[in-house]
């Protein structure tokens, strides 16, 4: 008699009762895995996996009265068994940094297809760590920045004037033209003309490109920004 293969053992953590229950009969149609529990929020979502055990939690980071990423260092920490694969519409590379930063074995969106879901579990439970291929560029991205300056290669930043990386800096930090040029005593058209030169020189077309470059070339710190809480992002 042939020996009966142990499934997989998903929790779901997400408040969108719709979505759980589409996770749950894709979950449940794999031979290899079944649900054992699922949650609305994330007050209860630690409590869950203490009592339910799972080996994969699927888990939003958007949820109600405690949010996904305290239940993911507290999973984490907490329930060492349990691997998590978080499951979010966030495409931002800072939740992505912070989640595995966190804990999370897996990072996915939730426009990923059923096959890229149910390779993900797979992956997550067999100790990888899985990341959405929308995102895994990104990472990729920042390793190889990090490498290049590493071994000498000149740094992107030598192409800006010391006018433009000045600029650069405070968009960074979240100030607007028009503060910028408070500070810096010049008008706020030669600012925008500054700001125009270095996002052609470096392909930076949003304040997020603009604020991930600083952070990969040692300009900025997330710190940094946590300690201008009143400052535009605009």
């Amino acid at each position: 008699m042939p020996t009966r293969t142990r499934k997989i053992r998903v929790m779901i953590a997400d408040d969108h009762a719709i979505l759980r229950a589409g996770l749950k009969m894709l979950v449940n149609a794999q031979a290899d895995m079944e649900v054992v529990s699922e949650v609305p929020d994330g007050e209860t979502a630690v409590q869950m996996a203490r009592e339910t055990k799972p080996d994969v939690t699927l888990l939003d980071l958007t949820m109600p009265r405690v949010g996904g990423m305290k239940v993911l260092e507290k999973m984490t920490r907490d329930c060492r068994e349990v691997r998590v694969l978080v499951l979010t519409m966030h495409d931002d590379p800072a939740y992505l940094r912070s989640a595995l930063a966190a804990g999370a074995a897996g990072y996915l969106l939730k426009r990923a297809v059923d096959a890229e879901l149910l390779a993900a579990i797979r992956a997550v439970y067999r100790g990888g760590i899985f990341v959405d291929p929308r995102l895994a560029s990104v990472l990729v991205q920042e390793v190889l920045a990090k490498r290049s300056i590493k071994a000498g290669v000149a740094k992107p930043t030598n192409v800006l004037s010391d006018r433009e990386l000045q600029v650069l800096k405070l968009v960074a930090r979240g100030y607007t033209s028009a503060e910028i040029a408070g500070q810096i005593f010049i008008g706020v058209k030669t600012i925008e003309t500054y700001r125009s030169r270095f996002a052609d020189k470096l392909g930076l077309r949003t304040r997020s490109d603009v604020v991930r470059f600083a952070v990969q070339m040692g300009l900025l710190t997330p710190e940094t920004l946590e300690k201008e809480p009143g400052i535009s992002t605009r």
